[in-house]
């Protein structure tokens, strides 16, 4: 069953926490954010959460110590830490806690969404089926595309579609016509069918 997935950004850093959100809701997901990690442990308690991402150095609250609250009552939640400055040691703190994923700052967008979506589908949890079509068909492209060293602007004058069309399709903020995805198909050397993955 399609559910509305619900992410908490948890970043001292507000600019962090916007872009965050942003990035996320273009792919579909509601998102909250919260700058002041001593709150995040009662908001998580009151409400329904998939994913938290907590960044590791915080004033106030580390991100080690707020994840160890919220394991004491919520042990099933994905966690993916952001951290800006990388050890083995919070490494290994982190996956004692059972964190889903470990991510080093400055991150790559395409890099968070996907690992966003990996968690999500190893726990089980099912957009709606038009969007994760949409999704795959966006991933799938762009690895293709990355797999042959083609920029956006080479895949557009390859398609006669525009940059901005391609990078929407891409990003899953708009549907292809089956004909664009010919073009991008053919453009790319593969069958339209390897677009769509495993769906």
């Amino acid at each position: 069953m399609a559910v509305q997935v619900n992410i908490l950004v948890v970043d001292d850093d507000r600019d962090i926490c916007e872009f965050v959100r942003t990035l996320l809701e273009a792919s579909g997901y509601s998102v909250a954010t919260l700058s002041d990690p001593t709150l995040a442990a009662d908001l998580v308690k009151r409400s329904e959460f998939h994913v938290l991402i907590i960044d590791l150095m915080m004033p106030k609250l580390d991100g080690i110590a707020l994840i160890q609250q919220i394991r004491k009552f919520d042990n099933d939640v994905a966690i993916v830490v952001f951290t800006g400055y990388p050890s083995l040691d919070t490494a290994v703190s982190a996956l004692k806690l059972n964190v889903s994923d470990y991510v080093k700052k400055p991150f790559e967008p395409d890099e968070l969404r996907d690992k966003i979506a990996e968690i999500l589908r190893k726990k089980g949890v099912h957009l709606n089926p038009e969007e994760e079509l949409h999704k795959t068909i966006g991933v799938q492209i762009r690895n293709f595309r990355k797999e042959r060293d083609l920029t956006l602007k080479q895949l557009a004058r390859r398609t006669g579609l525009s940059v901005s069309l391609l990078s929407q399709i891409e990003r899953a903020e708009s549907s292809a016509s089956v004909s664009s995805l010919y073009k991008i198909a053919a453009a790319l050397g593969v069958k339209l069918t390897q677009l769509f993955g495993e769906f």
